[in-house]
């Protein structure tokens, strides 16, 4: 059984070796496609780390301009890459070190005489040969031209990032070996947390600020419809625009669901298929603009909203929005992002003039809560082309979120509490779909391996949304589900079960859980025989029921028989009978009192916070 480390590093190869497997051919030598042995593969994922903090970090999404900030290589300084942020007046310096296995990457600390060997000093300060006289690379040299040619460079500060591990840092230590210079330390778990999860969640790059541009051409009385209105929770500013529909296109392509955090789904790759396909149908098949009238259009929010109809160009305008979040159309943007990430370059002859009904509502300032109210009831409100369950819109709860990321960082496993949010990880093939837990699942495996079998196999467990709070901080009910999950995968593989997704496989989890003393030294074999051996608990607890079945009929009640009164194994696996006999076929195996009632069978639990 993998641990949370050997699972966690698993997903960042994967993703370091896809986004190696985007270079072009020109850089071939550097990122061969075929990756015959163990060094040039860690050389390959070594360069592939610096790329994964470009794009999450700076929102890169370009191979090739990512490349040109790695500086790793023979006379780098010490500086395995770099960035310049003009909007922020900052250029960071880069060193990293990708450690080969999972238990390394983990633990294996950088040594304080690498983080001295930065040049950063003489680099900055226009040396072109490190102390020992050697010339530094055509990189560094290229990041010296940039620095160079910044008008306002006084203005700009440094930062270094470190990507590896240093436990315990003596800030003022550090410092000194800098210069005096501000550094982060992105270590094994920021790694993961920051880096990895998401560009597995396509969340990894949040919009500040956009300016889309406005064809003022065909809009007979000016760019745009503006109005204020009063609510309950604040007052808003309304702007009605149509715009470009490759604009939105590009902004989702780069921020993804990072823009879509307050949308109670992320794109819907399967559900709403119709939607998105008669989308693709208007961009794909048509010259004209049926989109601005078949849409009904986007609606974001922002902290501030404005039109300059004066920039220099006749015809023409620009949207500045702050701190966009789409609310309503996520699907519609989505798919026009997909159309475009299909060929960039064909991109503007392909949605041509085509436009999109964009509302902009900027809300003014108020509490958080008033402002979630409001956001809520937005949604709700706007959505028509696919419903909002209730689910959908539970799956933005603070404690969803908080559970999500423990899960991520205390098992490796990815729990999808919003509809969609990783289907962007496995479209770019940076993790397979059995590596992703639905809702649902998530909560059935997790009752029934605490023993909560009734609530185990109840209906819409997400969508009544009832959970307590601390179950997030239950370390043991969390590591019951652990083991829970790797029951049920087991049982999941077994094709030739004949019960396979019945109710039957939630017992099969609280069964062999209970039966085992130690949770904790469960191992795959284990699991397989409890559950597949002929003379394992689960067949032993099948044929005690057989059994009864010949025997003592009158046992039962009458749900588990059919209309003609034949016994009927579905409806049993339903029945309160069911988990009664469980679990009185589990105490007896450890000659336990088994002294419940049906009361008892329906305590308060995990489900029930009140």
């Amino acid at each position: 059984m993998k641990n949370n480390q050997d699972l966690q590093y698993s997903f960042l190869v994967q993703v370091l070796d896809n986004l190696a497997s985007e270079a072009p051919e020109k850089f071939s030598k550097k990122y061969p496609k075929q990756l015959v042995d163990e060094t040039t593969v860690n050389q390959v994922r070594a360069r592939a780390l610096i790329h994964l903090f470009l794009k999450v970090k700076f929102g890169i999404t370009n191979f090739e301009e990512r490349e040109q900030q790695v500086t790793d290589g023979s006379y780098d300084g010490g500086i395995d890459g770099y960035h310049i942020d003009n909007n922020t007046k900052k250029v960071y310096f880069i060193q990293s070190k990708f450690r080969t296995t999972a238990s390394n990457f983990h633990s294996k600390e950088i040594e304080l005489e690498e983080i001295l060997s930065m040049d950063i000093e003489r680099i900055t300060s226009g040396f072109e040969n490190d102390e020992s006289n050697n010339p530094y690379n055509g990189k560094i040299k290229q990041l010296q031209r940039q620095i160079l040619e910044i008008p306002d460079i006084g203005r700009y500060k440094y930062q270094i990032v470190i990507l590896a591990n240093l436990k315990n840092p003596q800030e003022s230590k550090i410092k000194s070996l800098l210069g005096g210079l501000p550094f982060e330390i992105v270590d094994s778990q920021k790694t993961y947390s920051d880096l990895v999860f998401p560009v597995l969640s396509g969340t990894y790059f949040t919009a500040n600020e956009l300016t889309i541009p406005i064809d003022l051409s065909n809009k007979n009385s000016g760019s745009k419809i503006s109005y204020e209105a009063k609510t309950k929770f604040a007052e808003c500013q309304i702007t009605g625009i149509f715009v470009p529909a490759i604009e939105i296109a590009k902004i989702m392509h780069k921020y993804k669901n990072a823009i879509l955090q307050y949308n109670p789904r992320s794109y819907l790759e399967l559900d709403g298929q119709a939607v998105n396909n008669a989308i693709r149908t208007t961009i794909l098949d048509s010259e004209t603009n049926e989109l601005a009238l078949y849409n009904n259009g986007i609606t974001m929010l922002s902290d501030d909203t404005s039109i300059n109809e004066r920039i220099g160009q006749k015809g023409k305008a620009q949207l500045y929005v702050k701190n966009p979040q789409i609310i309503n159309g996520g699907q519609t943007s989505f798919t026009l992002s997909r159309i475009y990430s299909e060929s960039p370059e064909n991109a503007p002859a392909v949605f041509g003039d085509k436009e999109i009904m964009l509302k902009v509502i900027t809300v003014a300032e108020c509490s958080q809560q008033n402002r979630e109210r409001l956001i809520d009831e937005i949604s709700v409100a706007t959505n028509r082309q696919t419903v909002v369950i209730n689910a959908d819109r539970f799956s933005n709860d603070t404690f969803h979120k908080n559970l999500q990321q423990i899960i991520f960082s205390q098992y490796g496993l990815l729990y999808e509490r919003k509809r969609g949010e990783f289907s962007d990880g496995v479209r770019e093939r940076y993790i397979h779909p059995t590596s992703i837990i639905e809702r649902n699942s998530f909560w059935r495996i997790f009752y029934a391996a605490n023993g909560k079998l009734d609530i185990a196999v109840q209906k819409r467990l997400f969508q009544k949304n009832k959970f307590n709070p601390s179950i997030s901080k239950d370390s043991a009910a969390l590591d019951r589900w652990r083991i829970g999950y790797e029951i049920f995968t087991q049982i999941n593989s077994e094709t030739q079960n004949s019960i396979k997704f019945g109710y039957a496989q939630y017992a099969q989890i609280y069964a062999c859980i209970e039966l085992f003393p130690d949770i904790s030294k469960i191992d795959q074999t284990q699991i397989k025989n409890a559950l597949h051996s002929p003379n394992g608990l689960w067949q032993n607890f099948i044929g005690q029921v057989k059994n009864r079945i010949q025997n003592k009929p009158d046992s039962f009640g009458t749900h588990a028989f059919n209309k003609k009164g034949v016994f009927n194994w579905s409806n049993y696996y339903k029945s309160r009978d069911f988990i009664r006999d469980i679990k009185h076929f589990v105490n007896t195996q450890y000659n336990k009192a088994d002294n419940q009632t049906d009361d008892q069978l329906n305590e308060k639990s995990f489900f029930d916070p009140n």
